[in-house]
């Protein structure tokens, strides 16, 4: 199974040079049954990544270009009445996918944005009146650019929540750099991708992080990392229950790729900022405003048992 995962990064990395951690980051995520958040500037390699990861996993994959002017059934998917049999016909929209790539999401208004939250959260979407499951595996992966960009609308606090982590691509290095300007276009390789996993393959290793060990000690470490952040005067908000089962998720997936049974404390510590960085924030004492670092500040601050 390591090998696998392994392979899957290292075939990743053909791809997005130099960025093997973001990389791992972006399986283990999915690895955790989890939804995934890429906040980075244009042109890094967000959407790349994840046409990348689909391909390499066997996935089904759809893209959305959010606009301000998209509709949440430009998502869903609408009825239309059909002549011939006098009956409206469902025509699903692209999150009837395993992976919807919802890409610069922040660049749609909050109504559109609105209509991927019972996705994510339930893995099914109601319409007229009628709920309807989405396939198995399901995985939003979002992309989206600096708050600070023309043109954007931040995400709201309930859906920060739902993506299990938060990850950042940046520049690549220079000798990674080089390589990129000098090599093949990067969609021309996708082409030539070969899913590495069979079908239900994915599944299966899915099954398997959740089968791995967390002691009792582990938990307790956890638990001391989700009281410090709720009652330390560094933070504003604390983590909730659903962050502290992202960060067991999380390094439970970890683990998995690291080739082991049980977490250690240095896995829960690897998967902390991707975590935790978009649902922390710090309060006026602090002076501290970028989740990252807050991140850092939370494992600093509470020892391991």
């Amino acid at each position: 199974m390591k090998d696998t995962l392994d392979r899957v990064v290292s075939e990743a990395g053909h791809i997005i040079l130099g960025k093997e951690q973001a990389i791992r980051l972006a399986l283990a995520c999915l690895l955790a049954r989890g939804h995934l958040l890429i906040e980075d500037l244009p042109g890094v390699g967000k959407t790349v990544l994840a046409h990348t990861l689909a391909k390499l996993l066997g996935l089904d994959y759809q893209r959305i270009q959010f606009t301000s002017d998209l509709l949440p059934a430009d998502i869903i998917g609408v009825s239309i009445f059909d002549r011939d049999d006098s009956l409206f016909r469902f025509h699903p929209g692209p999150v009837f996918s395993q992976l919807l790539l919802a890409d610069e999401i922040n660049r749609a208004t909050p109504r559109a944005q609105s209509a991927l939250l019972e996705a994510m959260e339930e893995r099914q979407v109601t319409v007229e009146g009628q709920t309807r499951p989405l396939p198995e595996p399901f995985f939003v992966i979002a992309t989206q650019n600096p708050s600070h960009q023309i043109g954007t609308f931040p995400l709201p606090e309930s859906q920060l929540d739902r993506f299990l982590m938060r990850i950042h691509i940046g520049y690549p290095d220079a000798h990674a750099e080089r390589e990129l300007l000098a090599g093949r276009d990067r969609y021309e390789m996708l082409d030539e991708i070969e899913p590495l996993l069979a079908d239900g393959e994915l599944q299966s290793f899915q099954q398997e992080v959740g089968k791995v060990h967390v002691s009792a000690a582990l938990l307790d470490y956890i638990q001391a990392l989700l009281e410090h952040s709720r009652s330390s005067s560094e933070f504003s908000q604390g983590l909730s229950p659903r962050a502290g089962l992202a960060i067991i998720h999380s390094a439970r997936a970890w683990a998995l790729m690291e080739g082991r049974k049980h977490v250690l404390p240095e896995d829960v510590q690897m998967i902390l900022p991707a975590t935790t960085a978009h649902r922390l924030h710090g309060s006026a004492d602090t002076g501290i405003s970028e989740g990252a670092e807050l991140s850092r500040l939370l494992v600093h601050s509470v020892a391991i048992p």
